[in-house]
């Protein structure tokens, strides 16, 4: 069996590394020395194309990691846990990203290590920690809770079934939606389950209408979950999505909506101030080959999807990393090296910087309370984990 879950671990870093951009990998933006803050404005660059703001890089997270999740906690700290930094390494380790003094400092460790699992912050403040890939590849039903006030993580219960490369959703209700991925034996998953952290027990729901990977889950106005795209399969045996679906957590069920214009995995899907949401970039069939600019946005009140302008550049290998700014615009970081904002008034993408010098996948980025975005992390044409960081300042 331990062949086999190394079997299965190498087709998961194949899957996660193939077909990335053929260009060269650089990083041409000086790096920080280790006391610089991102807060100054003597660090403000001056070469961005629109007003919106402009991207700057800060210290290196301590550890190279991809594939991690980097969640925003109570105290405006951001914990970053887990991830991969090569072959089979899937990470135990956390730091926590200090915005007052820009650096990342060292967190205590999760107890299992794990890659692709889902992060998610709870109405108490702590963090849902689920699921993913162990150092050997295997598939995880473990799941552990970080406390903030004792800076800690906890094993807690287990998922009902092992998942991967799911996608997680907090509920209006406080429950927490974790639905497809993929489990036991490269099986594709379209079961769903509910964590409840008032029982701390899983169980489970409606099953989603087909398995999907690479799919995004975008809490609605209305308390539904948006699933969106993704695929089955792989290789030449893939089928990619362009069909979508909507949870009710009043029903546990999943129903079919109007499909996309395009179908599409491993792309991004973000909720617009006016209650729509942007779904942008992916890839078909021939992932780095067959990467998208296109986006199009479902409007819940008709239930249709509809195609509008295209990205300055095609991205990949982004989900979460399209932040909606307190203008109500929409800032792209991850999955390319150009930095763009999306303007839901004029329907139009305006880059910011023309590039990171560096392509990210499977990076993570997030709001912190002042505005600010933090990309940390990912992997780019050499498929080297980074601890390469960045801050967009509005």
């Amino acid at each position: 069996m331990k062949s086999l879950n190394h079997i299965f671990a190498a087709l998961l870093l194949v899957s996660l590394i193939a077909c990335t951009t053929p260009s060269k990998l650089t990083d041409d933006t000086p790096r920080p020395t280790s006391t610089t803050t991102f807060v100054t404005d003597s660090l403000k660059q001056t070469n961005s194309t629109v007003a919106d703001g402009n991207v700057v890089a800060i210290n290196d997270m301590l550890i190279d990691r991809a594939a991690h999740t980097a969640t925003l906690l109570p105290n405006g700290q951001i914990l970053i846990a887990g991830g991969f930094n090569g072959s089979e390494n899937s990470l135990s380790s956390a730091e926590l990203f200090d915005p007052a003094s820009g650096k990342f400092l060292l967190a205590s460790s999760m107890n299992y290590p794990r890659q692709s699992h889902t992060a998610t912050l709870l109405q108490n403040g702590k963090v849902l920690i689920a699921g993913g890939y162990g150092h050997n590849g295997e598939y995880l039903s473990s799941v552990e809770l970080y406390d903030p006030l004792i800076g800690k993580f906890l094993s807690t219960g287990q998922l009902t079934i092992p998942r991967a490369g799911h996608i997680a959703a907090l509920l209006n209700n406080g429950k927490v939606l974790l639905a497809g991925g993929v489990g036991t034996d490269w099986t594709f998953l379209n079961s769903a389950e509910l964590y409840d952290p008032e029982k701390n027990t899983f169980a489970l729901t409606g099953n989603m209408i087909v398995a999907r990977e690479s799919h995004t889950a975008t809490l609605l106005e209305d308390g539904k979950v948006l699933i969106v795209g993704g695929h089955k399969g792989r290789q030449s045996s893939i089928s990619i999505y362009s069909s979508a679906e909507l949870y009710d957590p009043t029903s546990g069920l999943f129903t079919s909506t109007t499909s996309m214009l395009t179908k599409r995995h491993k792309h991004d899907a973000v909720l617009l101030e006016d209650g729509r949401v942007l779904v942008v970039g992916g890839a078909d069939e021939r992932d780095d080959d067959g990467q998208y600019s296109s986006a199009e946005i479902f409007d819940p009140r008709t239930g249709i999807f509809t195609m509008i302008g295209n990205m300055n550049s095609s991205r990949y290998k982004f989900q979460g990393t399209s932040i909606l700014l307190r203008t109500g615009k929409v800032l792209l970081m991850g999955g390319a090296s150009v930095t763009e904002i999306y303007d839901p008034g004029t329907n139009t993408f305006s880059k910011v910087v023309d590039g990171l010098g560096t392509t990210r996948l499977f990076a993570t980025a997030t709001s912190l309370p002042d505005g600010n975005v933090i990309l940390a992390g990912g992997y780019g044409t050499n498929i080297s984990a980074s601890a390469n960081a960045w801050v967009f300042q509005p």
